[in-house]
């Protein structure tokens, strides 16, 4: 088995993040996106859509994207449970997992991707007014975010999920994407730092 890595790039640190959460230790092979290293062999004939991560399988089975490796893993490893517990607790992961990655990830990476100007290369075309579009949605999510966790620690729930971990990597990607969460989001700085201080937010 083996996980091609991107780095410090968003869905590669997701998955990272998760398999520290679960104590698992898995062989990375480091691509360099900056080079584009993801858009030739072995990641293109691994991954038609030139994406990372890649999980290979010791049978040569690949598996993409990274919340399906993710639950790959859960399933495997159901202990601690990222994506809930009972019928209930599995919906509400999912359903913050999904907004978490809708609503806020992918506008933070679709600032990012149109704006910034090494991504010229990467996203052709570049639409510079899409990326501003996308920055006060990511603001208007956190706000509505906030007021849900005046009354939870986690955002799912009363545990850590892998809707936890998407959120820290989006909020974490908010710097280069040049968006800021807003001062008045005090519950949304409040759990950001205390799951950026979680051992696993280094990896």
């Amino acid at each position: 088995m083996k996980l091609f890595d991107g780095g410090r790039a968003p869905n590669p640190r997701r998955v990272r993040v998760f398999l520290a959460e679960k104590g698992l230790e898995v062989p990375l092979v480091p691509v360099d996106m900056g080079a584009l290293e993801h858009r030739r062999q072995p990641v293109s004939s691994r991954n038609p859509l030139q994406r990372l991560p890649v999980l290979e399988l010791d049978d040569g089975t690949v598996i993409t994207e990274s919340v399906a490796i993710c639950r790959y893993f859960e399933e495997l490893n159901p202990e601690p449970a990222l994506f809930g517990r009972g019928a209930l607790g599995k919906a509400l992961v999912e359903m913050w997992q999904r907004r978490m990655e809708l609503n806020l990830l992918s506008c933070v990476t679709a600032a990012f991707r149109h704006i910034h100007p090494a991504m010229k290369e990467w996203e052709i075309p570049q639409i510079p007014e899409w990326g501003e579009a996308n920055k006060p949605k990511a603001v208007g999510f956190l706000k509505l975010l906030d007021g849900e966790l005046a009354n939870r620690e986690f955002v799912a729930g009363d545990a850590y999920s892998i809707a936890d971990i998407t959120g820290l990597i989006a909020i974490d990607f908010m710097k280069p994407a040049r968006i800021k969460v807003p001062e008045d989001c005090a519950n949304v700085l409040r759990w950001h730092q205390a799951i950026s201080s979680r051992p696993s937010a280094a990896a």
